[in-house]
């Protein structure tokens, strides 16, 4: 079942026009079922969250947008950046044109992301000088990166490990800031921040978007998404099963898994999502989510799609 962004009655003109991604990995003795029918979009200005539990297929993803999958992977589908197909562009295209200079990566390690025998500065004028060489002066254009993320410009005369935490991952951004992408795809960037360094970070991805950039943010943290994102996407065992305005999903969930994650954050029931997801070599036939569903007596077993403006559900009839 495939949860459709792209008709004509939901955004126009996107940055990002994914329909129907699959991902497989395949194994000498199984296949990983990673994504299945991913469809969305994401136009200038917005910032798209995509949440779910670790493992259901969120950062695979990322990566085949970025064209970073390894050598076993199949996929199937379309991502649409204007008229470049990612899923079907050849490496040197990847490489040359798109990575860094149309979409860059904010990746869930700072730490592990920057070079620690050279300066925050160093660095980023090398980004510069590689992503923009006709910038006259480098300092310069380092400086206003630096003052656009929140950092004061004298931050970037420091080596990484002089850096707290939050400092880095605001380094990290002016690194994906630097090459003016049209889309910013950032990866569980708050992994091992404590809240108000989370807060931090997601702010300035909300202020890019702010700015007019396309901005998807993976992550688990239900809490973050609902502080920062215009839009809700919620994936499950490899498929996307909810979407919509995040105002809406999160004030009203539609699906009982959105609404079990919702239950489960502190500031509400604090009341955990029972049993574990399934094994994404052995995805179950008809709705994976049925074993955990409270409401399995309504379920008939096939997700069907409903669609009601700019909300979609991937669930039985009855939920």
């Amino acid at each position: 079942m495939t949860l459709d962004l792209t008709a004509e009655t939901a955004i126009d003109a996107p940055t990002l026009r994914v329909d129907r991604l699959s991902v497989r990995f395949r194994l000498p003795t199984a296949t990983v079922t990673a994504v299945t029918d991913a469809s969305f979009a994401l136009t200038p200005g917005t910032l798209l969250a995509l949440v779910g539990e670790s493992g259901c297929g969120k950062s695979v993803l990322a990566a085949a947008l970025l064209g970073l999958l390894p050598a076993n992977a199949e996929t199937r589908g379309s991502a649409w950046l204007g008229d470049l197909d990612l899923l079907d562009a050849p490496e040197r295209v990847l490489s040359r044109q798109v990575r860094g200079r149309r979409v860059a990566l904010v990746p869930q390690s700072a730490g592990s992301a920057l070079a620690p025998t050279r300066t925050a500065r160093s660095q980023l004028h090398e980004v510069i000088r590689e992503l923009r060489p006709s910038t006259p002066d480098l300092r310069r254009a380092a400086d206003a990166l630096a003052e656009q993320v929140g950092l004061d410009p004298a931050d970037l005369d420091h080596y990484p490990h002089e850096l707290s935490g939050g400092m880095a991952q605001r380094v990290v951004l002016a690194l994906a800031l630097a090459g003016e992408p049209e889309l910013i795809v950032a990866d569980e960037p708050t992994s091992g921040l404590d809240r108000p360094l989370v807060e931090r970070t997601v702010d300035g991805l909300r202020a890019i978007a702010d700015a007019g950039c396309a901005v998807l943010l993976i992550t688990h943290d239900l809490a973050a998404a609902e502080r920062v994102a215009t839009d809700l996407a919620v994936m499950y065992a490899s498929r996307i099963i909810e979407t919509g305005p995040a105002h809406d999903v999160l004030a009203t969930p539609w699906h009982p898994y959105t609404a079990g994650l919702l239950d489960a954050l502190p500031d509400r029931a604090f009341v955990p999502l029972p049993g574990d997801p399934p094994d994404l070599t052995a995805l179950p036939d008809g709705c994976a989510f049925r074993p955990r569903c409270p409401h399995p007596d309504r379920c008939s077993g096939d997700p069907a799609l409903v669609t009601t403006g700019d909300r979609r559900l991937a669930c039985a009839p009855a939920c």
